[in-house]
Formats: structure tokens, C-alpha cells, sequence
């Protein structure tokens, strides 16, 4: 087969920036993909959502992330073949396979596994390379220190070195806060970059006593922004944490924090800092979740660019969106280390004449892994490897998470709730984070590890009424389909194993759940007790073991899995939603 000459020319830039030999690029498809020529004078590189994944994985991107009133059918809510469609991605090329769920085991033995922190290092020094020194900044949204065994068993040290020697400049938070204060503040002092929060206060009662924050005149517990001087020009960073870490997850961690989207201190806040601060762009870091940072766009004026994570979702071109004060692009980053976002700006002395944007999907055969980076990974997981390695089980399935109501991995982490502790029902939250294990794989105690490692692992069982169970039911729902953004939180709907329902994603409050069912055909009814298994609560810590002894419990006995039933709703009014592909996975 001959290529052109533009073909050959493009390989060899993505063989340099890859730092791969031109034949195992050509080879292997990646001509076109890490193609980045400078553009402008700015280059911002976007990080965000990695869950503490040092190591290359398998995530497999959903099949169901359905939009509901204005957010139908627009993006980030189109999956599949209508994704490939509207991103102009050929079917059954890497891309695809990058950036959807479809034809995936086959796709991800084709492809391998995806991202590692040895060859994003590679990939970004390539990048910030390409642009020369003093022309870039390395961003992360955040959701970085929590989301495997290490970051767990370390508190999160072992991410804040790693983001280090990564380079990280600049970091917003979400899953960072789930660690206790002191332990926060700690990893935060270990960081050689900036943590940035301009929507994080102390309480009216922790200021009037004294609690430590960044400006005690406004109550900030975090520096709101930073002002960097890039390619010549001064550009404004504004972080945003996750405005609802106190309600998705425990306050006890820090009671004396309070969050929120703080519209209104934002926009009081873009305009001191370009009137007071002569910017000649502003650029917020944010962790909102793609749908709110659209919202949030077309009503706060003077924003550049939105680099956005939370929802884990990953687009390929941003979304122009138009506000009184002109336009903002909003883009979002993925997850897992599987992207990583450049952002080139051509900016003048009046501010931004033009932009090019790209994600990246980082395939770890085709990068050189850092061989500095790669030690240290060793080094870190050194202390745990015989406890992460443990073969637990088979999996005659492919395991994933991601998507709006149901994943094999949340399946079996339902089931191991069912037959360890003896219930009848299980519940299990909607996290959008937790990595694939392919068919045929064995499942270890990594892979349990790297979907369950929060801070608040522990489990319960208690009797619930069959009202009581709706009410969790609607109340999670409304937080993912509510038509208002502001009131959507980002996760997915609560798992179940042992009982199914209907959903109608497209009603109001206290209508979209109905027909509960156990698994046997019996009607759950409203005034009747069930034994109830889950985990993760927030309010407070639960009794019962951490939920990855309980599904390695369930794995070691089990030894093969195959998911003999599984828990998804039926669905109703969403046939034509292009969100929904083969709900069932």
C-alpha cells in the first residue's frame, strides 16, 4: 500500500511527537492522531477526571447519556453511530473506538489500553515542546487524587508527586475534598502548582472563628485565580471546584466549607480581573460537569474558555456559546488519562482573534512511556502489588461502568452486595469512574479496587419501605434528568440489583419511577419492608466492611462471572433520543 506524500509527512510529526519509530506509527494508524501544529502564541493543555490511574487501562465510553428538555440531542448526550456521525469520526478506526462504546472488546484488543502517566508524559513534554518555553500551561479539572487502591492507601500523595513530575500547573478540585482537611491541605502544600477555587467559602461561624482561608475579607477558602504571562500575553486562570461536593458527597470531611456555582461572585469576579488585572484573555479551569458549564456560559460574560470536566465526557470540538458579553468556548476532557485537550489561542492586545482546539486520545502502543515516570509507578504500587495482583476471578463478561443506568461492573458489584449480605435488594451510587476488565481477563483486586476506593467504603444493610426505595429512586433521577442543569449534580442513576422498574427520563419529579419490581415478579409495595444492602453513604459512616472485601467475597467464591441478570430500567419516551444506543450494552 502507498501513502502520499501529505500521509507520509503527517506520520512522521506524529511518530516525533510520540516519540515512535515513523514505521510502528504508520503501522499501527496513528498518522493523523497526535498532529498538533503550533497555532497562535498560547497553548493551554487540559487534563481532567484521571481517578488516580497511573497505569494504562480500558474504559469503555457509554452507550445511554441521555439529554432531556434543551440538552436533547445536543452534546455532550449523542453516543454510538450518531457520535461518529456529528464528530465526522470514521466507523472502526481507532478514534472510534477512542471515543464510543461500539464494537469495544474487539476494539480494545485491537487497540490496547489507553492512557498512563509514563506516556502522558511523553506526549505533553512533546507538546509543550512543539511551542518552546514560557508558551504553555498543563491544567487538571480535578477528580485526580482519588480512584485507585494507591491513591487510597496514600491518601492521595501518591498523585499530587506524580502530577509533579508531570507538571502540572495549575489544579481545581472535586474528589479531592473527600479527604479530611488537614490531609487536603497537606497534598495541596506538597503540589508544586496553584490549587484554584473560586467558589469555595467558610462558613459564616468558621470565618467569625478564625478558620484558615486565602482572603479573609471574602471568605475564600482557596486563591480564586491566577494570572500567567504565556507566549508574551497575560491570561487569567479562574478554578471552579464541583459546586456540590458537600451534597454528592460526605460534609463531615470539611464541615466548615461551603460550595456552590456562585454565579453572580463569578461574574464579579471576571470583571475585576479584566478591569483591574489588564488580561488579554480569561480562561476558567472547571469542574461543573459539561451541561452546567454551558448554562453558565451563555450567562457569564467575559470568558474566553471553559476547560471543563466532571461528567467525564469527551468531545472532540468545543461548543461555541454565545452570552451578553460576547462568546465562550466550553469543551470537556474525558477521563481516565484517555485524553488529553490542546487548546492553541492566537491572542492579540485586545484579546483572542482565534483558536484551535484538539483531544487527543492517548494510545499507550503508540507512545514511548518515560522511563522516569515509569519507575516511579513502580515504585509507588511496589508496597501493594501482591494485594493488587490477587487473581480474584474470571469474567466471562466485559465489566464497564459508564452510562446512565446500569454497568456489568455495577451489576456484580449489586450481586456481591445480594449473596454476601444477605439481601434482597442492592444499591449501589452511579460514579462515573471505575475501569473495564475485558472478557476472558481475570478480575483482580485492582480492577475492585479501582471502582470502589473512596473514603467512605463501608456498607449496611437495613430494612427499607417500598415508598422509602422510590424516593431514592426519584430523588437520584431528578439530580440526572432535571431539565434545569443548575440542578443536575453529574452522576448517574443509583445501581440496583434485585428488583427492576420503569423510567421515564422525560417527567417531572416523583413521576419518573415506576413499576418496582423484584426479580421474582413481586410488586415492591409502598408500605412494605425490604432488606436493603448499599454503600456510600454520606451523611455518615455506615457499619458493615469496605465494599471491595465484600465483592472480593463474592469474586473468590463466584470464581467465573457471568451476569445471570441484569438490573436495567425500561425506558420510556426516549426511543428518537440520540443519547440512547443498545441500552442494554
Amino acid at each position: 500500500m502507498s501513502i502520499s506524500r501529505r500521509d507520509f509527512l503527517i506520520a512522521m510529526q506524529a511518530a516525533a511527537i510520540a516519540g515512535l519509530s515513523p514505521r510502528l506509527a504508520l503501522a499501527k494508524g496513528g498518522n493523523e492522531l497526535y498532529g498538533a501544529p503550533k497555532y497562535g502564541n498560547v497553548r493551554l493543555l487540559h487534563l481532567t477526571d484521571i481517578h488516580a490511574q497511573l497505569s494504562p487501562v480500558h474504559f469503555r465510553e457509554p452507550n445511554v447519556n441521555l439529554g432531556t428538555g434543551r440538552s436533547k440531542g445536543q452534546v455532550p448526550h449523542i453516543v454510538g453511530a450518531q457520535f461518529l456521525d456529528h464528530f465526522e469520526i470514521p466507523a472502526n478506526s481507532r478514534r472510534s473506538h477512542a471515543y464510543t462504546y461500539l464494537n469495544y472488546t474487539e476494539a480494545a484488543k485491537e487497540f490496547g489500553r489507553m492512557g498512563g502517566f509514563a506516556h502522558l508524559k511523553t506526549l505533553i513534554d512533546q507538546l509543550r515542546e512543539q511551542v518552546g518555553p514560557g508558551n504553555s500551561l498543563l491544567l487538571d479539572g480535578g477528580d485526580l487524587w482519588q480512584g485507585s487502591g494507591t491513591a487510597y492507601w496514600t491518601q492521595g500523595e501518591d498523585m499530587v508527586e506524580a502530577s509533579n513530575r508531570l507538571g502540572i500547573d495549575l489544579l481545581t478540585g472535586h474528589w479531592e475534598f473527600t479527604y479530611p482537611e488537614a490531609q487536603i491541605r497537606k497534598n495541596i502544600a506538597n503540589f508544586k502548582g496553584e490549587f484554584l477555587a473560586q467558589n469555595v467559602f467558610l462558613s459564616d461561624e468558621a470565618l467569625f472563628m478564625g478558620a484558615e482561608s486565602y482572603d479573609e475579607a471574602s471568605g475564600r477558602v482557596f486563591k480564586p485565580y491566577s494570572i500567567r504571562e504565556i507566549g508574551g500575553k497575560r491570561v487569567a486562570i479562574i478554578g471552579q471546584a464541583f459546586p456540590y461536593t458537600p451534597i454528592a458527597n460526605p460534609s463531615y470531611f470539611i464541615p466548615d466549607w461551603r460550595f456552590g456555582i456562585r454565579e453572580s461572585e463569578l461574574q464579579s469576579l471576571v470583571d475585576s480581573i479584566r478591569e483591574k488585572e489588564k488580561v488579554n484573555a480569561v480562561v476558567m479551569l472547571s469542574h461543573n460537569g459539561m451541561d452546567v458549564d454551558l448554562k453558565l456560559a451563555s450567562r457569564v460574560s467575559g470568558i474566553d474558555a471553559i476547560l471543563g470536566g466532571h461528567t467525564h465526557d469527551a468531545v472532540p470540538r468545543p461548543t461555541v456559546v454565545k452570552n451578553p458579553g460576547g462568546k465562550t468556548l466550553v469543551g470537556n476532557a474525558g477521563t481516565n488519562g484517555k485524553y488529553v485537550a490542546v487548546l492553541d489561542l492566537d491572542i492579540g492586545n485586545s484579546g483572542v482573534r482565534g483558536y484551535e482546539y484538539r483531544l487527543l486520545p492517548v494510545f499507550s502502543d503508540l507512545i514511548k512511556p518515560d522511563a522516569a515516570m515509569e519507575k516511579f509507578i513502580q515504585e509507588v504500587r511496589a508496597p501493594y502489588a501482591d494485594k493488587l495482583g490477587e487473581k480474584l476471578a474470571i469474567t466471562d463478561e466485559l465489566l464497564y461502568r459508564r452510562g446512565n443506568f446500569n454497568g456489568t461492573m455495577d451489576q456484580v458489584i449489586c450481586d456481591a452486595q445480594r449473596e454476601v449480605l444477605d439481601a434482597q435488594i442492592s444499591l449501589s451510587p452511579g460514579f462515573r469512574w471505575g475501569t473495564t476488565v475485558l472478557p476472558g481477563d481475570a478480575i483482580t483486586m485492582d480492577d475492585v479496587m479501582n471502582a470502589t476506593a473512596i473514603t467512605y467504603p463501608e456498607t449496611y444493610v437495613r430494612e427499607m419501605s417500598g415508598a422509602d426505595l422510590k424516593l431514592i429512586m426519584e430523588d437520584v433521577a431528578d439530580n440526572l434528568f432535571n431539565k434545569d442543569p443548575y440542578y443536575q449534580q453529574g452522576g448517574d442513576m443509583v445501581r440496583v440489583g434485585g428488583m427492576d422498574y420503569t423510567c421515564d427520563p422525560t417527567a417531572s419529579m416523583n413521576g419518573r419511577i415506576s413499576d418496582m419490581q423484584l426479580d421474582n415478579g413481586e410488586r415492591i409495595e409502598a408500605d412494605k419492608m425490604y432488606k436493603v444492602a448499599g454503600w456510600a453513604t454520606v451523611n455518615s459512616k455506615a457499619p458493615g466492611e469496605p465494599i471491595w472485601d465484600v465483592v472480593a467475597d463474592y469474586l473468590r467464591s463466584e470464581k467465573t462471572i457471568k451476569i445471570k441478570k441484569f438490573n436495567t430500567p425500561r425506558l420510556k419516551n426516549v426511543a428518537d433520543n440520540p443519547g440512547l444506543e443498545d441500552q442494554t450494552g
